[in-house]
């Protein structure tokens, strides 16, 4: 099986307006917009009988559905950056969906993941200098989305690759919507 996550989806509209942020930054490798993605808990490469088991209890997952917005963009990695992202305004709903697959994941062996720090790769950094991607924030860095609702989170398969992506839908688990 190849290497796997669980995500939320960034809508088309949302994407197109992310991807209107690219450009103006050398040494940047901009991710395409159909793989945007929001991890809520990477799982790593596993064997089939594991990712039946991730599948499995991922979809005893009972959630509603909720709203997110994008707010700001800032870069991991301080003086030598990494990588440029879009911020997730953290929500209830989101802390509390992203500690439960946290959860999960342990009980079925793996390792704790980092700390959480919701948000969207926008591009991995080689060589750009801090004072070249503090220039890009400072002209860029006040990005806000529109607000949109999470309708389900993904498990995700990605082969290892330059760039991130391609990202393939393994499983789909859909949230309870609030009408009815």
């Amino acid at each position: 099986m190849p290497r796997l996550f669980t995500a939320l989806e960034i809508p088309a509209d949302v994407g197109m307006g992310l991807s209107m942020l690219r450009g103006g930054l050398s040494g940047a490798r901009w991710i395409d917009p159909e793989n945007y993605h929001l991890t809520l808990r990477f799982v790593g490469d596993v064997d089939d009988s594991l990712a039946r088991e991730v599948m499995y209890a991922l979809g005893r997952i009972r959630r509603r559905s909720f709203e997110l917005s994008l707010d700001g963009l800032d870069q991991f990695g301080g003086h030598k950056p990494r990588s440029l992202f879009a911020a997730v305004r953290s929500t209830p709903a989101l802390m509390e969906l992203q500690a439960e697959h946290e959860r999960l994941m342990q009980r079925l062996g793996l390792s704790p993941d980092r700390s959480y720090k919701p948000h969207v790769t926008l591009a991995r950094l080689r060589d750009a200098s801090s004072r070249q991607v503090a220039d890009y924030l400072a002209t860029r860095g006040s990005y806000r989305s529109q607000p949109f609702r999470v309708p389900r989170f993904v498990l995700f398969s990605s082969r290892d690759s330059v760039g991130g992506g391609p990202y393939l839908v393994e499983a789909a688990y859909p949230l309870e919507s609030d009408a009815g």
